[in-house]
């Protein structure tokens, strides 16, 4: 269902919209005069964002047939940056 609101719930209801943004990363829809006027979803969009930039990046990779990193030695990396761990396989 659609989160619908009044742009004075803004200045009104500030702090419960902000939980609901944090909370359910569901958009939020500002109206102003029965009409759309905002869509408050920034940090979720940002992030889908970034995430098909970098499979862009990725599909020009293998387009270009370019050699890429062996996926056990990056997952080591990754894991001892996450874990402090240095589990090797």
């Amino acid at each position: 269902m659609r989160n619908t609101r009044l742009i004075f719930d803004l200045c009104n209801e500030f702090n419960e919209i902000n939980e609901f943004c944090r909370s359910d990363r569901e958009p939020i829809f500002i109206t102003k005069n029965d009409a759309s006027d905002i869509v408050m979803s920034y940090e979720r969009q940002q992030a889908q964002l970034e995430l098909y930039a970098k499979l862009a990046e990725v599909e020009a990779e293998i387009a270009s047939s370019a050699e890429g990193a062996d996926f056990f030695e990056f997952a080591n990396k990754l894991r001892i940056e996450v874990q402090g761990a240095s589990d090797l396989y």
